[in-house]
């Protein structure tokens, strides 16, 4: 059986530059980038060459650059000590869990799109607020948050802004300078680099412990180097595959919906509800098919609790949990979203049949 992955927002595949990219520093280059010795000068040569490619990538100066484990310690490492943070309802649970362990922290609410208005974060500061955190782009939703329009309002009030970047990196322009942002965090493993580096973007810049990681390092340098030349086409092109998909969806199954529809959005990811259907059996079935889907956060996932993001934007409990988050990448085309679509068709009118009979709702 040929099974396709559309579930490139929980993690992508190493592409091949990137494994090209890594191997020296895994074999050859394997000194200890803070030893003097020839070899540890030799591993910190092609760190500080990485550190250059991803300042690069983002508009930023290399030593404004921090290699990090991946986005959860770039988010932790901006977040975390914080004395009072303002930040929105639908964080990654990586902003969430570290904001919960501060001193304070205010929750600004978003519309039923996912978006929060840059005024309702205003509203919200007052002495003692120490960073603003707000995401670029949520990576159940899609939907891009209003960057440039906070960060002035964070440089009027004098206050630090980070922008966790994960889901947005790659899919959408960034430049840190144009988004007006303090701290900007960004994964390798989103864009087809290793698991287990990141690099959290430190305007007042800063030096992080430990020994660097110089291969994951050099495979997100790799990673960056592929958006900066084909990302914008690449973005294009599954931009109109998210288009058909949501059309063809929309047009063949009746009583579904399109979460964050409206909304800005990065052009991969859709997040649909059916309703009558919990999304557990239907990722099952389409699992058995050969699709991989999902229902939201990989980082939450098997949680007991519908999506917060999808509860925050207003959905009762049953409707978060019959909602089902698809996020294209470079493996896909037409042929595997049609024949996704097909799938859907099929398991959806299944379940519902399985289901208790209560009406299909029809949307105008």
């Amino acid at each position: 059986m040929q099974r396709f992955y559309f579930d490139h927002n929980a993690t992508t595949p190493v592409s091949p530059e990137v494994l090209q990219a890594m191997l020296p520093a895994l074999t050859d280059v394997y000194g200890n980038a803070s030893s003097l010795h020839h070899f540890g000068q030799a591993a910190r040569k092609r760190l500080d060459e990485a550190r250059r490619e991803v300042a690069a990538f983002l508009h930023a100066k290399p030593e404004e650059i921090v290699f990090t484990s991946g986005g959860t310690e770039a988010d932790q490492t901006a977040v975390l000590g914080q004395p009072h943070v303002v930040t929105t309802t639908v964080e990654h649970p990586a902003v969430l869990n570290a904001v919960r362990q501060n001193n304070h922290a205010s929750f600004v609410e978003v519309d039923s799109r996912g978006l929060v208005d840059p005024d309702d974060i205003r509203r919200a500061l007052r002495p003692g607020v120490s960073l603003i955190s707000v995401m670029h782009a949520n990576n159940e939703l899609g939907t891009i948050q209003p960057i440039e329009a906070i960060s002035r309002i964070a440089r009027e009030a004098g206050i630090p802004f980070h922008s966790d970047g994960v889901q947005a990196a790659g899919k959408i322009p960034v430049n840190v300078d144009d988004l007006g942002v303090s701290l900007y965090s960004i994964a390798a493993h989103k864009i087809y680099g290793p698991k287990g580096v990141g690099a959290l973007f430190n305007r007042n810049r800063m030096r992080r412990q430990g020994t660097e990681n110089v291969a994951g390092a050099l495979g997100l340098a790799a990673a960056v180097n592929w958006e900066m030349q084909h990302g914008g086409t690449e973005a294009v092109r599954v931009g109109i595959l998210r288009d058909r998909l949501e059309q063809s969806v929309l047009d063949r199954i009746p009583g579904v919906r399109v979460n964050g529809a409206g909304a800005p959005r990065i052009s991969n990811t859709s997040n649909l509800r059916f309703d009558g259907i919990d999304t557990e059996p239907l990722l099952i079935a389409l699992d058995l098919r050969g699709f991989a889907v999902s229902s939201g956060s990989a980082c939450s996932s098997g949680a007991s609790e519908p999506s917060h993001v999808l509860t925050a934007i207003g959905l009762t409990r049953e409707q978060a949990r019959s909602s089902l988050r698809i996020s294209l990448g470079r493996s896909n085309d037409a042929a595997q979203v049609d024949a996704l679509v097909e799938a859907l068709v099929e398991c959806v009118a299944h379940l519902r049949r399985l289901a208790p009979s209560k009406p299909t709702p029809v949307y105008a």
